[in-house]
């Protein structure tokens, strides 16, 4: 709890000399009786009129603290302080086109690629993540962020269906791609700078080549990691006819060549993933980078909680001068 005016709390001190006035003042205003000798009165019991005698007071005495409290607003504290954590920048890179819908992995590539990149962010919560995905063009689905629970929402709703439906054209750019997460990650101040390129094509589509993606990732101290997903061979490729699904075993054509290329220009590894298990070697790999410092901002907010001191005070009020004109009134 903190207040949004602890100087008012200083009005607390006055309760000191007051507490003290009634003490030493309370045995004068109280009426008396003198007599010769109290002997005959030490067995008499003490009723509980005289136990609850100074019961008004200490309401009072609290009723006085809790209304001083009020004014100086109390707060809920709520708000998370600046904190430093160790981490890298990562991009993930990811290929939506329609041929990531084949399902030589489980339960397709595009489904088994989230899935462990899912698993990949959940695992590194102080690193900065994005998410890049590209078909014919590319563009930012998140950017970098440690709010992995956004990013996690937008990988979710992450699928071919973009390229299917024309949101942007289908194909593979694989340049277009690395261009795009390179202008991310090319400001960054962190000592590792990564990107995740996952693919299971051949450039094919985009203005800019892999090559000179590569040669820019490079000159920016970004280490690119490339991932071709397929098997060897066929894979079963779905196909809607009139409503139906039927299956196609079409080619499975990855330029392992270009990216290896990309990788070894930028000091990174190139992997090839026939199953689910092998994707995750490479986020293995990258658990070996150096990681770099940085500072995560966190807000929050403050609760204003003086009405309910008030509140309380007031009760405490009512419940003193109830107690001073019913069972404990004074008959002058």
């Amino acid at each position: 709890m903190i207040f949004e005016d602890p100087l008012y709390l200083l009005l607390l001190v006055l309760l000191i000399p007051y507490i003290i006035w009634y003490i030493r003042c309370h045995r004068h205003v109280e009426p008396t009786l003198q007599l010769s000798s109290l002997e005959s009165f030490r067995d008499v019991p003490t009723s509980w009129r005289e136990r609850l005698l100074h019961l008004p007071f200490i309401l009072r005495v609290l009723c006085l603290t809790l209304a001083v409290v009020a004014l100086a607003r109390p707060q809920s504290d709520t708000e998370v302080a600046p904190k430093t954590v160790e981490g890298i920048d990562i991009m993930l890179c990811m290929d939506v086109s329609t041929s990531m819908l084949a399902e030589d992995l489980e339960p397709n590539r595009i489904e088994a690629s989230k899935q462990v990149a899912y698993e990949f962010i959940k695992d590194r919560p102080n690193d900065n993540i994005g998410l890049t995905i590209f078909a014919g063009d590319a563009f930012t689905q998140c950017p970098m962020t440690t709010d992995h629970s956004a990013l996690f929402n937008l990988l979710k709703h992450t699928g071919s269906d973009i390229a299917a439906t024309g949101v942007i054209s289908d194909g593979t750019a694989i340049g277009e791609g690395l261009a795009n997460s390179v202008s991310r990650l090319k400001e960054s101040k962190a000592k590792s700078k990564v990107v995740i390129l996952l693919t299971d094509g051949t450039n094919n589509a985009g203005e800019i080549s892999p090559q000179t993606s590569a040669e820019v990732a490079k000159a920016f101290g970004i280490r690119v990691y490339t991932i071709g997903v397929g098997t060897n061979g066929t894979a079963p490729y779905p196909v809607n006819n009139n409503g139906f699904i039927e299956y196609h075993n079409l080619p499975v054509e990855i330029d392992m060549q270009t990216l290896k290329g990309i990788s070894d220009a930028t000091g990174g590894k190139s992997y090839r993933a026939t199953d689910n298990s092998k994707l995750a070697a490479v986020y293995a790999e990258i658990d070996k980078l150096e990681k770099s410092k940085l500072s995560v901002q966190s807000y929050g907010h403050h609760e204003d909680l003086f009405p309910i001191f008030v509140l309380v005070a007031l009760l405490l009020l009512v419940s003193e001068q109830t107690l001073r004109l019913t069972i404990l009134r004074r008959i002058p």
